[in-house]
């Protein structure tokens, strides 16, 4: 399900990416949109499960004062009928790998926030001498089968939703980590959000249903930083312990007053967490 155009338009741009440059790039399974903007070392970030790369405007624009970023669209986020090909995490990290190639980046910082995380993890351990650096935020190495998690992918899959509904407005309070006022920001994130189509936000789901990576975490050689939001309430310390624990060289860091959505409501406090690791 689409939200509609109209509303769409009305997004608030100042929350979009500091000027850069889009196109395309022809992978091997679909055609990627593909941002850039800044200058300096180079960050690859992998959007979450909604929104795209849109919704990463706030820290991409932060990031951007020192850094060369990029981002791109997943499979199937801009052609809801890729879908009718299977695909699997896997494909989505082999997606990342032809990206890499294109761009010419022997050696990047990998940024993968919520669902990208995830991809972004299984990157880590599939081609530990690929990137620089990991940084993730709002993801574990396995799903938690909570009620929450249960009710989202439930729902997602089986019943279509207006973008405007008491649920749906309840659900984004949660992504928010409390509750938050129907303020620009709000505005920003639903609309981007439902950018995605509600078909695609299902797939993903199921897709992360059975995950767990524990014990392979150890194959991360890359430095690795781990971000949570204290008010993550998709993401439980329990669930954190084996990034914290079984990665070779890691560092963690919480966030406070953050909520999954921490690089969206917070980009300056990740930022100023990624430089100094950045410069450790």
């Amino acid at each position: 399900m689409k939200a509609s155009l109209d509303w769409l338009l009305a997004a608030n741009r100042k929350f979009s990416p500091s000027p850069g440059s889009s196109g395309f790039v022809h992978l091997g399974k679909y055609t990627a949109e593909l941002f850039e903007t800044g200058s300096g070392s180079p960050i690859v970030l992998i959007p979450g499960l909604a929104g795209g790369c849109q919704l990463l405007g706030p820290l991409a624009r932060s990031l951007a004062v020192d850094h060369h970023v990029y981002s791109y669209q997943l499979r199937a986020e801009n052609d809801c009928f890729v879908l009718r090909h299977p695909f699997d995490l896997d494909d989505l990290v082999e997606d990342l790998a032809e990206m890499l190639d294109h761009l010419k980046l022997e050696s990047p910082t990998i940024m993968g926030l919520s669902f990208g995380g995830i991809i972004a993890l299984k990157f880590a351990m599939r081609y530990p001498y690929r990137l620089n650096r990991l940084i993730i935020q709002g993801a574990s190495a396995r799903y938690e089968q909570g009620l929450i998690q249960q009710i989202a992918s439930t729902v997602l899959a089986r019943f279509p939703l207006p973008a405007d509904s008491p649920f749906v407005n309840q659900f984004f309070n949660l992504l928010f980590g409390g509750k938050q006022k129907r303020d620009s920001l709000f505005d920003f994130v639903t609309q981007q959000i439902w950018r995605t189509d509600q078909s695609v936000m299902a797939h993903r789901f199921r897709l992360v249903e059975g995950l767990d990576i524990e014990d392979q975490l150890d194959r991360i050689k890359a430095p690795t930083l781990v971000l949570s939001g204290d008010r993550d309430v998709f993401i439980s310390p329990r669930s954190l312990q084996p990034l914290r624990e079984r990665i070779p060289d890691v560092q963690f860091e919480r966030l406070p007053s953050c909520g999954h959505l921490a690089f969206v409501t917070k980009p300056d406090a990740i930022v100023s967490k990624v430089a100094s690791f950045m410069e450790s």
